[in-house]
């Protein structure tokens, strides 16, 4: 993932090191009354559950602490989400106010369904939408959009209130909102034999799944992690980064591919960065390699390489060096996640099929077990749109797009052997 947007070091291999680091405490209980006809009444705060999802360039609405502010386009749509645990009826509010109008008419639609609320006054208040049934358990989409306004705003929307007999679940910790609107990430953990030196993968995104902010990461290991993401609407990277030692000592790059761009990352953690701008493809299968190995002089070597049928060939990527480690490669996972917080509304995934070990002796072995895990933003519940397992024969990763199909974490998966060999010479890959 791109460091300078932030990888998630909450995936996988991170959670390994979290330990005392973790920033994501147990999710605070939001406030929430029980009535004596069995109904709680929660207060769903936009600054955590809710996004632009669709606004005319240069719209000015956006998601801050305050929730929903500079609402002035009635092309602008914003979406928030909650999860019902079981069907029911819900009734539900608005806490809102008006700047700069002193009347506006907006329209509330809950899955579809829509609602008019005249907004009156400055002062913040709660504006009553209507009750409305909910067939089945899952997700809940409430629509804001304006209709009228006497001045330059709809007015400022802070939270949804949601009084309903049916548990909910959203994102509730204030301090992780960040996390929350990015959406859970979840990890396939492989199980490799001991002293594995090369790892092979082979991965495609379905049409469709390319978006945006997505990262879509093949070969992780106990260091580092390499993979293909989605930077912007007309560039695409394969980015390989390994992190610094834990004792502080600083990865050094040792060699790199043609056209590939070297440089130091923060933020989450520190080490280097290495990525080579190519525009590939949803719907076609990659191929991944890295290899780990001690130098014999306390430290260990870990390189990528990356095959695109368009090219034909291997492409190096980098070699870097991580300073006071000794180690093959361990901890083998893949992951996937979101790094736009902004886009956390939109969903992803990806298929990884054909892995393959070859330990320090040379012997290759196929890999067909990985454990499902999830971040933090998962196992709390703060968003439930994840899942991952097995389909036609390959491991697949789900999340984002508040999808309610959701697969309990911590399983374990067998995909069946295939028996193909990885068709590389890894003593002729290029260096």
């Amino acid at each position: 993932m791109n460091e300078v947007m932030m990888p998630d070091l909450r995936s996988f291999s991170i959670v390994l090191l979290w330990l005392g680091s973790c920033a994501l405490a147990q999710a605070a209980t939001p406030a929430s009354k029980t009535s004596t006809t069995g109904t709680t009444s929660t207060t769903v705060a936009l600054a955590g559950n809710a996004f632009v999802v669709q606004a005319p360039e240069g719209a000015q609405e956006s998601i801050e602490a305050q929730g929903l502010t500079h609402w002035n386009h009635p092309a602008a749509v914003i979406s928030t989400y909650f999860r019902m645990q079981q069907a029911g009826t819900l009734d539900l509010a608005l806490d809102a106010r008006l700047r700069g109008s002193k009347r506006s008419t907006i329209r509330v639609s809950v899955n579809g369904q829509p609602h008019t609320v005249a907004l009156a006054g400055s002062a913040s208040r709660s504006y009553a939408v209507g009750s409305i049934a909910v067939a089945a358990p899952g997700y809940v989409r409430v629509d804001l959009q304006g209709v009228s306004k006497d001045g330059s705003s709809f007015g400022e929307v802070r939270a949804l209130k949601v009084s309903t007999a049916s548990p909910l679940s959203y994102a509730g910790d204030a301090q992780n909102y960040y996390w929350s609107r990015r959406g859970p990430s979840v990890h396939l953990n492989y199980s490799t034999p001991e002293a594995t030196e090369y790892f092979y993968n082979e991965m495609t995104i379905p049409a469709g799944e390319d978006k945006l902010g997505s990262y879509f990461m093949a070969n992780g290991f106990r260091g580092g992690y390499f993979g293909i993401q989605v930077n912007a609407p007309t560039e695409r990277w394969i980015l390989f980064s390994v992190w610094d030692a834990q004792n502080g000592e600083r990865t050094t790059l040792v060699r790199k591919g043609e056209g590939v761009v070297d440089n130091t990352f923060g933020g989450e953690g520190t080490g280097g960065q290495s990525y080579l701008v190519f525009n590939w493809k949803a719907g076609t299968t990659y191929r991944f390699i890295t290899r780990g190995h001690p130098d014999g002089h306390g430290a260990t070597l870990y390189s990528a390489w990356f095959y695109a049928p368009e090219l034909g060939r291997w492409r190096f990527i980098a070699t870097w060096k991580r300073p006071a480690t000794i180690s093959y490669l361990a901890g083998n996972h893949s992951f996937l996640e979101n790094f736009e917080d902004t886009l956390g509304y939109t969903e992803r995934r990806v298929l990884y099929g054909n892995q393959w070990a070859r330990d320090s002796s040379g012997v290759w072995s196929e890999v067909t077990s990985a454990k499902l895990t999830g971040d933090m933003t998962a196992r709390k519940a703060q968003r439930m749109d994840y899942a991952g397992g097995l389909e036609a024969g390959r491991f697949y990763l789900r999340n984002g797009g508040f999808f309610n199909d959701y697969v309990e974490l911590d399983q374990s998966f067998t995909r069946p052997a295939a028996g193909q060999l990885p068709q590389v010479d890894v003593s002729s890959l290029p260096q």
